[in-house]
């Protein structure tokens, strides 16, 4: 007959033992990371059974075995798999034999299949399972494993995701190998049952992640099958934005001393990042990759090529007809006149050619001199006498910096509107609805001249800011543009200096991109060596070395 304070003492410990379960429960919930939510529930299955060792297996649906996981054997000071980035060595337990037949001849391997809990009071003693692993373990180790508890891990759907097992329960008050209670085993089933829930929610969410993540890439890939320049882009952008937010992140005095991200927060502005030129799969390919001006489908500049050919032919029939009934004096005139048209032209081809070129300006008189060769006339196709350019070609050619014309240059910008758009569409869960603004909001300015929306600094969030520099640094050293040659660090940063100091980009920011290096981060990963010339930071526009460096 047992004694009421030792009927009370074990209800006292079994709800305790009760309350831990709930408490890991919750515990189980909350956790994010894989390997610490394996170490939670191995350890928690230790504890409440006062274990001295314990494996987690998971469950490999195609390849059909369970794979150790994390193994902890507290008397010998044993931690592999987890967090303790140990490896583990042992090979993984197959469920079927070379023949298809079930393994049910080892402890875990028959827990997976049959669904059920295995408690063994010896392992020594019992029959019907093959412990010469176990018992080769101990040899090697000075082990005793006497007590055995495997309980099979499956989800609320009966879908198994792994195994427990624990070896050598003991007593808690004299420390003795005993075995594992019944009490021990309906605690580790219920357990096991919310491991196996919390695991398959975890999964569940990472293949969620997983897919989002794919679709996103989707994008980019059919953005990149599409223009590859712009694939590129896609990719580097994203890169850079987490190189400054991670410097930014870092910073501990100025103005960006209290800027702090969490791993959700890191993660919400990669996504903005993969995202942030996602309305480009709606740009024509002919503007978006437009390498000379007058580029659409095919250069036109072989048209105007042919043109000169007609006028060249045009002057020597001309020639060839005022020669017959000339004087000596005459046709020598005629020649030198003729070779001297040929020359003119010759000249004016080559200056159209480089023209065709999209450059950093035109000044005005190589705009003159365009509009005085497209007042030349030419006899077309039809036998029309009709300028030598037509107002498309004259407006193409006299573009004062790139390729692009203003018409052109507003479809180009119109991406950002679709980028927005898109994103807003969107049903955002809580923790990625910044999305849309922080990629929608790397085109504006901040002095508020940007576009679409014209925001100004105070109206933009730090990660907004961030992709900004992103972007147009990306953009200058970019080299797989169809229409410039990347440019160095160098000129770079003076450039995006000037832009700092007319108000275009985040002046704080851009202290940190310098202070930082993250310029040089970012070329050492994705510039060509010829670009990485050295940067003397005291020339850069609008930036102050500090005394430290």
């Amino acid at each position: 007959m047992s004694h009421p304070e030792s009927t009370l003492s074990q209800q006292n410990a079994l709800i305790s033992r009760l309350e831990e379960l709930n408490t890991i429960g919750i515990a189980l919930s909350n956790e994010r990371d894989t390997n610490r939510l394996l170490e939670v529930i191995l350890v928690a299955a230790k504890r409440i059974t006062n274990a001295d060792a314990g494996t987690l297996y998971l469950y490999e649906p195609e390849q059909q075995l369970l794979k150790f996981e994390i193994i902890r054997t507290t008397s010998l000071s044993m931690a592999m798999g987890g967090t303790t980035g140990v490896p583990i060595t042992f090979y993984p337990v197959q469920l079927y034999d070379a023949s298809g037949n079930a393994n049910h001849n080892m402890v875990v391997a028959h827990a997976a299949l049959s669904g059920t809990s295995v408690n063994i009071p010896d392992a020594y003693m019992a029959e019907g399972f093959d412990f010469s692993g176990t018992k080769s373990f101990d040899g090697k180790t000075g082990y005793r494993s006497t007590s055995l508890l495997a309980v099979p891990m499956r989800n609320h759907e009966n879908e198994l995701i792994g195994v427990l097992q624990l070896i050598n329960a003991q007593d808690r008050d004299s420390g003795k190998i005993v075995p594992f209670s019944a009490q021990d085993q309906s605690l580790l089933e219920s357990l096991a049952s919310q491991a196996a829930i919390a695991l398959t929610n975890h999964l569940l969410i990472q293949h969620m992640e997983l897919l989002f993540e794919s679709f996103v890439s989707l994008i980019n890939t059919a953005i990149d099958d599409k223009s590859a320049y712009t694939g590129g882009h896609c990719e580097r952008v994203p890169v850079l934005t987490m190189m400054l937010a991670d410097a930014v992140n870092r910073t501990k005095d100025g103005p960006l001393k209290d800027f702090v991200m969490t791993d959700k927060d890191r993660y919400e502005l990669k996504i903005a990042g993969l995202l942030h030129d996602c309305g480009k799969i709606t740009t024509p390919v002919h503007v978006v990759d437009k390498s000379t001006k007058l580029e659409t489908i095919y250069d036109r500049i072989h048209l105007i090529d042919t043109r000169f050919e007609v006028l060249k032919r045009d002057a020597e029939i001309n020639m060839l007809r005022g020669l017959r009934d000339a004087t000596p004096d005459a046709a020598k005139q005629l020649r030198t006149e003729f070779e001297a048209l040929i020359q003119q032209l010759d000249e004016d081809r080559e200056f159209l050619r480089h023209c065709n070129i999209g450059s950093e300006k035109m000044d005005e008189a190589h705009q003159e001199r365009l509009r005085h060769i497209a007042a030349y006339t030419w006899r077309n196709q039809a036998g029309e006498q009709t300028s030598f350019l037509s107002a498309n070609e004259l407006e193409n050619l006299t573009i004062r910096a790139g390729t692009l014309t203003e018409a052109e240059r507003q479809i180009i910008n119109h991406h950002i509107d679709v980028t927005i758009k898109m994103l807003e569409s969107l049903p955002w869960p809580r923790h990625l609805k910044r999305v849309p603004e922080y990629a929608g909001g790397h085109h504006e300015r901040m002095d508020g001249k940007g576009y679409p929306r014209g925001l100004k600094r105070e109206q933009m969030s730090v990660q907004a800011r961030v992709m900004g520099i992103a972007d147009i640094f990306e953009a200058l050293t970019a080299k797989d543009r169809p229409y410039k040659q990347g440019k160095t660090l160098t000129e770079s940063l003076f450039i995006l200096g000037k832009f700092k100091e007319n108000g275009h980009i985040d002046q704080d920011l851009f202290d940190v991109f310098v202070r930082e290096k993250v310029y040089l981060d970012y070329a050492n990963q994705f510039l060509h060596q010829d670009q990485i010339d050295k940067v003397d930071e005291s020339k850069i526009p609008g930036y102050k070395v500090s005394p430290e460096n």
